[in-house]
């Protein structure tokens, strides 16, 4: 019997434009938006699907942040939107979003410099 596997941490919603770099440089840079987001994932909503076990990397738009992921599962959504589960492996920097700043799991106010 197959037992289903399980998220140890909750998604939080979360909408960010993101770029997915895949790691074959001959496939070009892919805008997508976050769905909702942990500490160790993501779903996004991409224009073109993804393989399973694709490794890429995640940049937002704003801030920072930036992580190498590994696409979990890709499934086609309709008019040429696929929802693509990330888990990211190993990530760096800050989001910045409407002021705020942090993780995508945990925001604060932005410090002014």
């Amino acid at each position: 019997m197959k037992t289903l596997a399980r998220r140890h941490e909750d998604r939080i919603p979360l909408v960010i434009r993101v770029d997915l770099y895949s790691l074959d440089i001959r496939r070009p840079v892919q805008e997508a938006l976050t769905e909702n987001v942990s500490t160790h994932g993501a779903r996004v909503m991409a224009s073109k699907p993804w393989k399973l076990d694709d490794r890429l990397d995640v940049r937002s738009r704003l801030g920072d942040f930036r992580a190498r992921a590994r696409v979990a599962y890709c499934e086609p959504k309709g008019m040429g939107t696929f929802a693509v589960g990330l888990q990211l492996i190993a990530r760096a920097g800050k989001l910045e979003i409407n002021g705020l700043t942090g993780d995508g799991t945990t925001m604060a106010p932005k410090k002014q410099a």
